[in-house]
């Protein structure tokens, strides 16, 4: 497939996949700008779907609206996962993995605690693609304080009297419940320079109840999530590598769509790509540009973007949303040489 091809595939990819699910965006559940730093958030079959290593480690935060709150959302995320059993299975392995997600969020302060275990199958298929199916279970914590909020029938006229009752029947300051999630990916790698992958999956299928009020007497069950997304690699003038990506989520009457690409540069003598540096941008529909750099040295990868709002909230915070950095080391276990079963676009 030449360059040119490939251009207008990609041309073709974004103005389909943008033009079939363009809606208005709102707010949702937790996310990152950076959703491919942390894969097992977006979908189980991620686990341990690293080809050239066997198992990496990451971490994610983002800081979000600081410039209009003096509470703002704060995002924390720690993720690990490792490939298994590649030497029983001639042409499959097995992914294993978890995520500790926390998040800190307005007045009250509503805190977020996520825990995640996950697992997955990969099947070769033939030699140029991969099927991966994937499943995790999670827990989740959420706690609130409610005698920091305030509320319409606390108002004296003058100002809100903490003292006078708030008029809200809440019935718990913390709620816990467990999750279940499923997704399926498919890779199909061309040849060694182009590289295409594909992925959904399924949140919340289990529907948990989750309210700080008395759930017999409330619907307060958990809509699905559903998650789409597409990468690929293209490797150019053995120097750069194209990275393009799309993520399209949903949960309720809530989405999510981010389009955009990085770019990688070979900065080593050997061009081995123990160097790289990247840099590129993304867009969130109707909510934020997403200008991103970052440096690749010997397998640590450290990226950094930073959320310039666009939608109506432009005015109120200058287009200051979030920052939001990255960190993700990979590496082979000691002793063992690594058998590569897929190709992959590399330097």
């Amino acid at each position: 497939m030449n360059f040119r091809l490939m251009n207008n595939f990609l041309k073709i990819f974004f103005l389909a996949f943008t033009t079939f699910f363009v809606q208005q965006i709102h707010a949702q559940d937790l996310h990152f700008s950076q959703y491919f730093n942390a894969p097992l958030l977006v979908n189980p079959a991620n686990t341990g779907f690293n080809p050239d290593f066997d198992y990496r480690v990451g971490g994610n935060y983002r800081n979000q609206w600081a410039s209009i709150s003096s509470y703002p959302y704060k995002t924390m995320n720690i993720w690990g996962d490792a490939q298994l059993f590649t030497d029983r299975f001639e042409n499959a392995w097995v992914g294993v993995g978890g995520a500790l997600l926390k998040d800190v969020a307005g007045s009250g302060s509503l805190t977020s605690t996520k825990a995640y275990a996950s697992v997955a199958y990969h099947q070769l298929l033939g030699y140029s693609s991969l099927l991966s199916a994937g499943f995790n279970i999670g827990f989740t914590q959420k706690r609130i304080d409610i005698s920091k909020l305030t509320f319409n029938s606390q108002w004296n006229g003058k100002f809100f009297d903490i003292n006078l009752p708030s008029g809200e029947p809440f019935s718990y300051n913390s709620t816990s419940y467990f999750s279940l999630q499923a997704g399926i990916n498919y890779s199909w790698f061309v040849n060694d320079n182009l590289y295409l992958n594909f992925g959904i999956s399924a949140s919340n299928i289990n529907r948990p109840n989750e309210s700080f009020f008395d759930k017999k007497n409330n619907n307060t069950k958990v809509d699905p999530r559903y998650t789409f997304f597409a990468n690929g690699s293209l490797k150019i003038a053995n120097v750069w590598i194209l990275n393009p990506n799309f993520y399209y989520s949903t949960i309720g009457s809530a989405h999510e769509i981010v389009w955009g690409g990085i770019l990688q540069r070979d900065l080593s003598a050997e061009g081995n790509g123990n160097i790289q540096i990247l840099a590129g941008a993304y867009y969130r529909l109707s909510d934020a540009i997403i200008p991103m750099v970052g440096f690749d040295i010997k397998n640590l990868k450290i990226t950094f973007n930073y959320d310039a709002t666009t939608s109506s909230l432009r005015p109120y915070n200058q287009m200051l949303g979030a920052y939001e950095i990255s960190v993700i080391k990979s590496g082979l276990y000691k002793g063992k040489e690594k058998n590569l079963k897929c190709p992959t676009v590399r330097f």
